[in-house]
């Protein structure tokens, strides 16, 4: 084991980009060290030299989905700064699909990317973890209230809420907490294809009520603040960043008032 460093350690999977990285470059600024996880090692790079300076950065290239990469992961922060002190379960699948549309090689990925390395991420990491750690889960509004074509993955996002409350009640009682963020949807490399499509800005602009759209920052924020000692009480809670989203019924005026196209 590495000598222990003075900073508290933080691995965070899928960091490479989007909000990943987002949540890496909030607990850089807090004074965190990082052990980053992703498969595209150049981004990785990218990142540990942005960071170089402000803090120190564990590169683990990998997929998720390998059963050995989470003990990549947690060897290498204990190898590096001898502790681990929060686990942020980012990477996820973005596959959609009814039901009757998602085959098996779909499903197996979304539960194998969202679900699975989840559960071995966090069953590794409790074996280093002491007193004052956390897991922090990113799920999604739809884990809580599901859409059209949610299929596998408004599944997995629900279990993913199941996950995170049996991890607060196993391992509160050691001062170890577990809480899920689920951000509704948020301007990335994933979703900027079809932002401005008519079809998503119904679905999901027009029924938030909230004059702005949510940003990778605000689920950093709220992640970082999951692991600070400010939010050292709270466990097994699920927070929705949604604007409201899942809340209320509301209708933007301009879809409210539109005029219905008649047959």
């Amino acid at each position: 084991m590495a000598q222990l460093s003075e900073k508290p350690v933080v691995i965070i999977t899928g960091a490479s980009a989007g909000i990943g990285d987002a949540i890496a470059r909030r607990f850089a600024k807090g004074g965190w060290n990082i052990v980053a996880v992703a498969r595209r090692k150049e981004r990785l790079e990218k990142l540990a030299a942005d960071l170089a300076g402000t803090a120190q950065v564990a590169i683990v290239t990998g997929d998720v989905t390998d059963p050995e990469t989470p003990k990549k992961a947690v060897q290498s922060a204990m190898g590096t700064f001898g502790r681990l002190d929060c686990l942020v379960n980012n990477a996820g699948s973005g596959k959609w699909a009814p039901v009757k549309d998602t085959d098996d090689a779909t499903l197996d990925e979304v539960i194998d990317t969202s679900l699975k390395a989840p559960f071995r991420f966090a069953r590794t990491a409790l074996g280093v973890m002491g007193p004052g750690s956390s897991i922090i889960n990113i799920g999604s509004v739809f884990g809580i209230v599901s859409g059209m074509a949610g299929g596998a993955y408004s599944t997995v996002k629900a279990g993913l809420v199941g996950l995170t409350q049996s991890l607060a009640c196993d391992n509160g009682a050691n001062g170890i907490r577990a809480n899920l963020v689920a951000p509704g949807v948020i301007r990335t490399d994933m979703t900027d294809a079809y932002w401005e499509s008519d079809y998503f800005q119904r679905t999901n602009h027009e029924v938030t009520p909230f004059n702005r759209e949510g940003t990778a920052a605000d689920v950093a924020n709220t992640v970082y603040f999951l692991a600070s000692q400010e939010g050292s009480y709270i466990n097994g809670q699920t927070i929705a960043l949604d604007g409201g989203w899942t809340t209320t019924k509301y209708v933007a005026p301009a879809a409210l008032f539109a005029e219905r196209i008649k047959k």
